[in-house]
């Protein structure tokens, strides 16, 4: 039996038609091959180890009637310069005014609650 290449076109035709139709699932390329693709994400760093405290300024123990205990060393510190400050000559340590939040905030709160006494 003999076909001819016409007939077989014909018979093949639709087949390659169909065979083109059909889809693979498109699996994207890896991040670090897509340009401009953010990375992905790896695993945490370690958490750093805890910063030493400063020493304490030249006055560590707040007055007796306030109870500091749980705020951070720098807020004690800035609460008892700040506290100090009140009718005499300003005690504070710049740098740290500054630059520290929670130094500051401690001076603040110790020149405004030692004022009222």
């Amino acid at each position: 039996m003999l076909i001819s290449l016409n007939g077989l076109a014909r018979t093949l035709a639709p087949l390659l038609m169909l065979a083109a139709c059909a889809t693979q699932p498109v699996t994207p390329p890896p991040p670090e091959a897509v340009p401009g693709a953010p990375a992905a994400p790896g695993p945490a760093p370690p958490a750093p180890p805890p910063r030493p405290q400063t020493p304490p300024t030249a006055h560590p123990n707040p007055p007796s009637n306030v109870n500091l205990q749980g705020f951070p060393l720098a807020y004690r510190q800035g609460y008892t310069d700040g506290c100090a400050s009140v009718g005499t000559t300003e005690q504070k340590d710049a740098v740290c005014f500054k630059s520290d939040g929670q130094y500051r905030t401690g001076w603040q709160d110790g020149v405004f609650l030692c004022k009222k006494k």
